[in-house]
């Protein structure tokens, strides 16, 4: 199935717009930003190699309120600054019909990266709503408890958002799983 955003194209916001935008969550996600470093130089080497290439766009939605967004876009947005990638923001409550294209395990998770040629066709896929390692327990989680209204949903949920906040840590060691992973979905294309 060929997907596309194309009816977004210059109908987002610039990142800088969402950061001023913020009405929550905004001092730590300028805090994340703030603290990035480039873990390893070849993934800082690849990213700058993107300045030359004009077919690749990013589209991400998300919203303010979001944990995983204020843990996550800092990095995703300082990878692609240094690769000076075309970026356009689609606020989830206002972008309701491309969210749900983008659903997560069948639900409304942010934030979704997704990559477009320089038209909006999705050209491989998409990242979020956390780093690989940072998401097993909410897989596992849904598969285990497929039935949300069941007695014991939200302890275990309880339960699975603490493991989730542990694999993120207390540092900036899961910026590299960002950087990572979104430089192996650009290489995919």
């Amino acid at each position: 199935m060929s997907r596309s955003v194309a009816e977004k194209l210059n109908k987002g916001i610039t990142p800088q717009q969402f950061v001023e935008g913020m009405t929550k969550n905004k001092e730590a996600f300028q805090g994340w930003y703030d603290k990035f470093e480039w873990a390893d130089k070849n993934d800082r080497e690849f990213f700058e190699s993107l300045k030359s290439r004009n077919d690749l766009r990013v589209f991400i939605l998300m919203a303010d309120w979001c944990g995983d967004v204020v843990r996550n876009i800092p990095v995703v947005f300082r990878a692609l600054e240094t690769g000076e990638v075309p970026v356009e923001v689609l606020i989830m409550e206002e972008n309701i019909d491309t969210m749900d294209q983008f659903l997560t395990m069948g639900g409304r998770s942010v934030p979704v990266v997704i990559l477009t040629d320089a038209e909006g066709q999705v050209i491989h896929g998409t990242w979020g709503p956390r780093p690989t390692y940072v998401q097993e327990p909410m897989v596992l989680f849904k598969k285990e408890n497929p039935d949300r209204e069941a007695a014991d949903y939200q302890e275990k949920l309880a339960v699975t958002r603490q493991e989730i906040m542990r694999r993120y840590g207390e540092g900036t060691g899961y910026h590299a799983l960002v950087v990572q992973e979104l430089r192996a979905l650009i290489e995919s294309i």
